[in-house]
């Protein structure tokens, strides 16, 4: 392990101490254990492989003189001197889409150094506080982990299924209230400096054709900051309340699974289910967030039985819902019990597929091997995402979308249109294409028939 990285562990390791015994406690002095070796740390945990914010530093540049840029960033930000810049604003295509856009947010260099300071100062804190409900941009956890914590605990109740509420906010980190922000961030920090740092990256401007905004809401967009404070919001709005004032108001078992600002609740009693699906609006109201009407809804999710077959009412059909991009449903195993399968969700299918489609055409007329490598590459990420059990189905059916489209656009690099299948086969012989694979078993456990 580096130097620094052994100071800087040691120095979290202190402060997750100190949270975990008094979790009442608002921290009064945190900056002063940012010192140069910490922000050499920080550093080297930014990635410096993006595009330049609105100073058109690179890090390249950045790095003729690290040790001055960083003192200097160190004593603006412990002076009260540093000056938030303006984030870069460009736009992205929107995924499933082909004409929407989304805005996408380009911190300076030196803004995400300095972000990344202050999230390794505040995340050994706020970690003793999150609640095991909350996966999303956090240490040690991930989105296979929100899946998994779903699918164990739903099956559980695989006699009677589980009622799924799916909640939709509408552009949660466009609406981030700043003032309800600074009064949860208050009662666990109350540092000036790192106080005063968050509030001027909420101000921060957005730069857009040379014309700078600033929002009155909303987190600091593409900042390193910005899922640290999201998660902190959201721990206090939903998760806090649902564990300590919706849960034992219920009549039977829940459980929430939350990833960032996506979250669905399973009941075991559906009645449960209804009560807190009223009262969810009037709750992210409270805050200044607003609870998408028409993609918020209940989904009665379980096993196929006898007493759902043949009714033909809508509640009596087991249903099926959308996570973190996977259609969840129930289907039987190898060994005839019923289990909790996941499939890649056709939005994100299409969406891939689409994205596959642009690079080739892009970048049809490279040479042959260097196509193969990255189309491999882009398999090989697919599958390290989607490639869970039970999933074999989709994962093989995109291998087949690209290898049609590298067929199609090879088809047209010319007036000739001679890449008939035949010789395609061929040339998958020399240049394979990476054969579809699961990386992660999710069939651990199984509800006996």
């Amino acid at each position: 392990m580096h130097r620094n990285s052994e100071d800087v562990f040691t120095k979290q390791e202190r402060i997750a101490a100190l949270a975990e015994q008094s979790p009442e406690m608002a921290f009064t002095s945190l900056a002063y254990l940012m010192d140069i070796e910490w922000l050499k740390e920080a550093y080297r945990r930014t990635r410096k492989d993006g595009a330049p914010g609105v100073d058109g530093v690179t890090a390249e540049e950045y790095e003729q003189d690290l040790e001055g840029n960083l003192q200097g960033l160190l004593d603006r930000a412990k002076s009260g001197t540093y000056k938030a810049p303006p984030v870069r604003r460009v736009h992205i295509p929107k995924g499933g889409s082909t004409t929407e856009t989304r805005p996408l947010g380009i911190p300076t260099l030196e803004d995400k150094v300095l972000q990344r300071a202050v999230v390794m100062l505040l995340e050994p804190i706020y970690e003793q506080d999150f609640l095991d409900c909350s996966y999303g941009f956090r240490p040690g956890r991930s989105a296979h982990d929100a899946l998994g914590s779903f699918r164990d605990q739903a099956m559980r109740h695989w006699r009677t299924g589980v009622t799924v509420l799916e909640v939709d906010i509408r552009k949660f980190f466009d609406n981030l209230d700043h003032q309800h922000l600074r009064q949860f961030l208050r009662l666990r920090v109350r540092d000036g400096v790192l106080l005063r740092l968050i509030d001027k990256w909420l101000k921060a401007g957005v730069m857009e054709d040379g014309n700078v905004s600033y929002p009155d809401s909303g987190s600091p967009q593409g900042g390193v900051i910005s899922p640290l404070i999201s998660n902190v919001f959201l721990h206090y709005v939903l998760d806090l309340w649902f564990e300590q004032e919706v849960k034992p108001r219920l009549r039977g078992q829940a459980f929430l699974i939350r990833y960032a600002d996506d979250f669905v609740i399973g009941f075991r009693d559906r009645r449960d289910a209804e009560r807190v699906m009223e009262v969810m609006p009037k709750r992210f109201g409270k805050y200044g967030l607003t609870v998408h009407p028409t993609k918020t809804k209940l989904v009665p999710f379980r096993p196929p039985s006898s007493r759902t077959k043949g009714k033909g009412g809508p509640d009596d059909r087991p249903g099926t819902f959308d996570l973190l991009g996977f259609t969840h449903y129930w289907a039987k195993s190898l060994k005839g019990y019923w289990v909790v399968k996941l499939k890649t969700a056709s939005d994100r299918f299409t969406r891939a597929v689409r994205r596959i489609d642009q690079w080739c055409h892009d970048n049809r007329h490279l040479p042959l091997a260097e196509q193969q490598q990255t189309l491999n590459q882009k398999l090989r990420g697919h599958y390290a995402y989607y490639g869970v059990t039970g999933n074999s189905d989709a994962m093989n059916r995109f291998r087949q979308e690209v290898e049609n489209r590298w067929r199609k656009w090879l088809n047209r690099r010319n007036n000739i249109r001679s890449m008939h299948w035949q010789k395609f086969c061929a040339l998958l012989r020399r240049y394979p294409l990476a054969p579809a694979r699961a990386m992660r078993s999710t069939l651990r456990q199984a509800a006996k028939p």
